[in-house]
Formats: structure tokens, sequence, C-alpha cells
């Protein structure tokens, strides 16, 4: 996208998600938006769920730190997808 000039931001999460009719819901697809919501322009943050399901693919990852989660116990280590 950066090409065309266009930035976006995207965050990932993993884990079960429930189906309700043609939607999906629960406590991931939550994190999800939380983490998408932290992410800046042109960046991908992932959950420390993710970047560890990865391990071996090849992808690198800058520490962004421990965060609160809006209406999610815990903090959350999250990371930005590096370049």
């Amino acid at each position: 996208m950066q090409p065309l000039d266009i930035n976006v931001r995207a965050g990932l999460h993993t884990g079960e998600c429930e189906l309700r009719g043609d939607d999906i819901g629960g406590i991931a697809v939550h994190i999800g938006a939380r983490v998408s919501a932290l992410a800046s322009s042109g960046e991908v943050l992932v959950s420390s769920t993710v970047r560890d399901l990865v391990v071996g693919s090849g992808l690198s990852f800058e520490d962004r730190g421990a965060r609160e989660l809006k209406g999610v116990p815990g903090m959350w280590n999250l990371y930005a997808v590096a370049a």
C-alpha cells in the first residue's frame, strides 16, 4: 500500500471465536480489535500469542511493551512486525 501512498494499520491476535449467526465474537475478537486500535499508521501490531505461533517463520518483531487492553484482564505484550 505504501507505493500508493496509503498507510494502513493492522492488529492481529489468534484464539477461539464464537459464531453468532452471521457474525463472530468472543474474547479473541475483542483482543484483536484492541491490538488493532493501538497500531500506528503503517504498522502491523501483534499479540505475543501470534509472535509465539510464528516462531521459525523468518518474521522479525520489535517489542512494543506490555499494555493494558480495555475490557481484557491482565497486561499484554505487543510486538510490531519489522520491515
